[in-house]
């Protein structure tokens, strides 16, 4: 039985697999118990504080009462709580402050767009689950041991639920249609310059500005890149044709893209290419080091969809 089990676990698809609408597999890794619960922790340290420094803003105005405070304490709590998780996932597709300090994020369980109200359902699920049943087991006491043991029982099935789901998914989870993975992390390929160094001629003749560099990022550098290296392979018969003409029309597309006024003569198409290529990718380098990373062309756009490789 225990091999059949086995064997059935390993013909399921990996959990880490994330197949979109568009029905190209994505592998986005899981986030485990224990980064989802240090991002939890941070969050729930995040409203704590600010519930505490509106109490103590109360009791300084004279407004709450010292022997209500524990009471009002917990009231700001829960006001504080419920839009911050809420907002901050809006606001930020699917991360609160302790999920960016831990790289991890909500994503629909489908692969389709993370909604508004996944969101909400998941959160509002979150107070059902963990802080309610919370906040009444520190309000009860010994004069009412069922309540407590029914809130206690309550919370450890929550809290269980997730190690029993391979994609480690509460209750909110799986009633809003999320999950939580790992950021992916964007990383550039190996500098074309270093196998092919570009021609003295090549770097002279084509500069390129700042604000011209700024309309890509790594995702187009590496298609292009991907280019470069196919020009450099020796063509098959008939295919060459097939490969200049691609490339007049990629020069085309970025040259109307970043606003470069002059022409490229034909001689010179792989030279912008290799210049342009060798600018952007020393432009993201510098971004880079101020925490400026740039995934896409579509980075500052709040947009779901993919870039097209055959844009550049």
């Amino acid at each position: 039985m225990l091999r059949r089990w086995k064997e059935r676990r390993r013909a399921l698809p990996s959990p880490n697999i994330l197949m979109p609408p568009e029905g190209v597999a994505l592998t986005l890794p899981v986030a485990g118990l224990g980064v989802r619960f240090t991002a939890q922790i941070t969050d729930i340290v995040i409203t704590t504080v600010a519930a505490v420094c509106l109490l103590i803003l109360l009791l300084v105005l004279d407004i709450s009462d010292p022997q209500t405070m524990f009471a009002v304490g917990a009231l700001l709590f829960f006001l504080i709580r419920v839009p911050y998780y809420i907002c901050a996932e809006l606001a930020w597709n699917g991360q609160t402050l302790g999920k960016r300090l831990m790289k991890i994020k909500v994503v629909s369980h489908d692969g389709g767009p993370l909604t508004a109200h996944a969101l909400v359902l998941r959160n509002l699920m979150k107070e059902a689950e963990i802080f309610l049943p919370a906040t009444l087991l520190l309000t009860l006491d010994a004069a009412t041991p069922l309540e407590s043991v029914a809130a206690l029982a309550w919370v450890s099935i929550a809290l269980c639920v997730p190690l029993f789901n391979r994609h480690r998914r509460r209750l909110g989870d799986m009633m809003a249609g999320t999950h939580v993975i790992h950021l992916p992390v964007p990383v550039l390929l190996k500098d074309l310059a270093s196998d092919a160094p570009l021609p003295a001629a090549g770097r002279k003749k084509f500069v390129f500005l700042a604000h011209q560099l700024d309309h890509y990022g790594a995702f187009e550098l590496q298609t292009l890149e991907t280019l470069l290296r196919n020009q450099s392979a020796r063509p098959a018969s008939g295919a060459a044709d097939g490969k200049s003409a691609t490339v007049a029309v990629i020069v085309e597309k970025i040259r109307r893209k970043i606003g470069y006024a002059d022409p490229v003569p034909p001689q010179d198409r792989l030279r912008f290419l290799n210049a342009f290529y060798n600018a952007q990718r020393q432009h993201l380098e510098q971004r880079q080091l101020f925490g400026d990373r740039r995934e896409n062309k579509h980075y500052a756009q709040d947009k779901e969809e993919s870039p097209d490789p055959a844009d550049p």
